[in-house]
């Protein structure tokens, strides 16, 4: 991590090493828009805006957005620094989320009873079996 007196920068390595991620992941998501590091020759510096929309990035894949829907809020919060428009865009995507997860524990819940059923049903024929 390199300090000056007015803001800290950090390596590509650095960045991997600090969110356990490879070199290549962050380069992808300056690739896709998400990051915009410096250069200095062929050196990528990252600043601490940088490091903070990684670990957003990194964040919003463990929650289910997608990196598009991730782009976007970037873009809604660059232009509405008052952030209500932002705001409003990850209610909307948290609502579509938990909507999704829940027809997914949904169809989840209904596989178990249906195996639980299965099982059952597989046991009763075995014991019928054995007891012939």
């Amino acid at each position: 991590m390199t300090q000056d007196t007015s803001q800290q920068s950090y390596s590509i390595s650095e960045l991997a090493k600090e969110f356990d991620v490879t070199t290549r992941s962050i380069r992808f998501y300056e690739d896709q828009g998400l990051l915009s590091p410096t250069r200095k020759g062929q050196t990528r510096i990252y600043s601490q805006g940088d490091r903070v929309r990684l670990k957003l990035i990194l964040r919003g894949k463990r929650l289910g957005f997608s990196l598009a829907e991730t782009g976007r809020l970037f873009a809604l919060y660059d232009s509405d620094k008052t952030s209500a428009m932002q705001l409003e865009s990850i209610l909307s995507l948290i609502a579509d989320k938990k909507a999704d997860l829940q027809q997914k524990l949904a169809d989840i819940n209904e596989s178990l009873e249906d195996l639980s059923n299965f099982e059952q049903s597989c046991k009763e024929t075995l014991s019928n079996i054995q007891q012939a």
